[in-house]
């Protein structure tokens, strides 16, 4: 098996812990990106009622490349790293995913290599969709998101979403996770909001750098209160 994303999500209970996690936002980054046979990594915050700009004081998502399973298990096992945030956080959760295609670039770079090996009879997908807003469209976005999510509510193809970002406002990602491809299909062209969401988009030219990228999601590590999965 060659390239391996993960993405974790760490939740924090009380204000110490909170306050901790916001510390490290400055703090970590540059420890991260001394681990070996990691090719990318973003530590991001989270946005309040999953896609609100304003920011979840309480979970934080770490997304990592690397540049095999064998080497993302000896992080999660082994790493002092990853041992810290454990010790701070409340809650754990990660998503290991294979990359089935990815378009476009994060921070000049798309750092996503479609793998060789994926499960056919996985019909799971994951979603991670990323971009930089440009300063002059801020205000024409984020008053046209709350339009645009509604969709989302009530979705049974829908498994768990989250926004997440590394500024907020500015750079936001938003992650999901889906039942199937079919079930992201009809949400995206066939949903009234979202579909008139791509429109636009191309339209206003909201977005200075954008990435859309789908993986097969495969395996978990740990567990989130308010993701519920049963499918690996």
């Amino acid at each position: 098996m060659g390239q391996v994303t993960t993405i974790t999500f760490l939740k924090y209970q009380g204000f110490s812990k909170k306050f901790w996690a916001l510390k490290m936002m400055g703090l970590m980054p540059l420890k991260i990106s001394k681990i070996e046979g990691q090719s990318f990594f973003r530590l991001m915050g989270t946005g309040r009622d999953k896609f609100s700009p304003l920011p979840d004081w309480s979970t934080y998502a770490l997304l990592q490349v690397w540049d095999s399973e064998q080497i993302a298990d000896r992080f999660f096992e082994h790493s002092n790293i990853y041992k810290t945030f454990c010790n701070h956080s409340k809650e754990q959760f990660t998503i290991y995913m294979k990359s089935i295609s990815s378009k476009g670039e994060w921070l000049g770079k798309n750092p996503f290599i479609r793998s060789s090996d994926l499960d056919m009879q996985n019909n799971k997908v994951a979603v991670i969709t990323r971009a930089t807003i440009r300063l002059t469209r801020l205000i024409s976005f984020w008053s046209y998101v709350p339009k645009s999510r509604k969709d989302l509510k009530n979705n049974k193809g829908l498994i768990y979403t989250q926004g997440i970002g590394a500024m907020p406002f500015v750079q936001m990602a938003t992650f999901s996770l889906w039942n199937s491809k079919n079930d992201i299909l009809k949400f995206a062209y066939q949903q009234n909001n979202h579909a008139e969401a791509i429109t636009k988009t191309r339209k206003l030219n909201w977005y200075k750098e954008e990435l859309f990228a789908r993986f097969q999601p495969y395996k978990t590590l740990g567990n989130f209160s308010n993701v519920k999965i049963n499918c690996f």
